[in-house]
């Protein structure tokens, strides 16, 4: 584990870090610190920026200008430039808070967790900055494109808690959508089948002779005209499962971008929400066994009939 990071956290993100290796038969023999750094982060101009301003450091703060010998296991800090984002343009509503947890609304559009092309326009970094919860950490997950119900802890001290009753399945979960009506479907019925979603591809991809690892069920709890609203109950929660599930059923998700075919949709637009929302989570709270049960106000939009 690294030390304690000299650098406090900036935009809500702490500070990342690399670790000179030990010397080795198998370790380049680097002069320097900034040889180890262009081989490491692996962007010349901008590790040559960053080391002229001084914004890589030690463990005690003092700023290195990458022509230091090269020293064994030896902690360098820094932050990352951001590359511009969209902002999105919906709030965060907080359903509910105390000392251990933060329920938010999320709305649609908004990821999780800071990732990829979406970093300060994420939920953990909203929370940390907007809302005043420095150390907040989410305890699941929900796509950027789904809103709904988003339990995120206040502190590292009750992370493992609430993250293990969702990784154990201790949590009740009921999601809307709006789909297509089709007469050759009854309901309610259950989904089940073998999902996998391999990293750097846009769509999960189903294997029908494998053991499923995925189970929906899904009611049809109302209908206006060729639109349905469908109760969803995942029992397990894969990725892009509720999306695949009823895609697979010929009925995919109104204003879902992926499924069944990739549509070029830029960041920035944000004209057409897909229409599947976290309803409701219910569950014991893992420290002091009290019942919780939180319910999110995004509407679903009709699709004109």
């Amino acid at each position: 584990m690294p030390p304690r990071s000299p650098l406090p956290p900036r935009h809500g993100l702490q500070a990342a870090w690399v670790r000179t290796p030990d010397r080795g038969k198998e370790s380049p023999e680097w002069e320097t610190l900034s040889d180890f750094l262009f081989f490491k982060i692996s962007q010349q101009a901008p590790t040559a920026r960053m080391l002229a301003d001084g914004r890589f450091v030690l463990t005690d703060g003092t700023p290195i200008n990458g022509h230091e010998p090269y020293q064994p296991h030896t902690f360098i800090w820094f932050h990352r430039d951001r590359r511009d984002e969209a902002e999105v343009p919906f709030e965060i509503e907080v359903l509910y808070a105390d000392e251990r947890i933060v329920v938010v609304d999320k709305p649609h559009f908004l990821a999780t967790i800071p990732r990829g092309n979406h970093v300060l326009q994420s939920v953990v970094v909203r929370v940390r900055n907007e809302l005043g919860y420095p150390d907040a950490s989410p305890a699941h997950r929900l796509d950027r494109l789904t809103a709904g119900v988003l339990v995120l802890t206040t502190e590292k001290k009750w992370r493992g808690a609430y993250q293990e009753a969702f990784r154990h399945r201790q949590i009740d979960k009921h999601y809307e959508a709006l789909a297509p009506v089709s007469d050759l479907l009854e309901f309610p019925q259950t989904v089940r089948n073998h999902i996998v979603k391999e990293r750097g591809n846009l769509q999960a991809v189903v294997y029908p002779d494998r053991e499923p690892n995925s189970e929906t069920l899904i009611e049809l709890a109302e209908r206006h005209g060729g639109t349905g609203r469908y109760k969803l109950t995942p029992l397990t929660g894969r990725t892009h499962q509720l999306r695949v599930h009823l895609n697979g059923l010929g009925i995919p998700i109104v204003g879902d971008p992926l499924y069944p075919i990739v549509q070029d949709v830029d960041l920035d637009d944000f004209s057409t929400p897909l229409q599947l929302v976290a309803r409701e989570l219910t569950f014991t709270d893992p420290v002091d066994a009290s019942r919780r049960c939180f319910t999110s106000n995004h509407p679903l939009d009709w699709a004109p009939q």
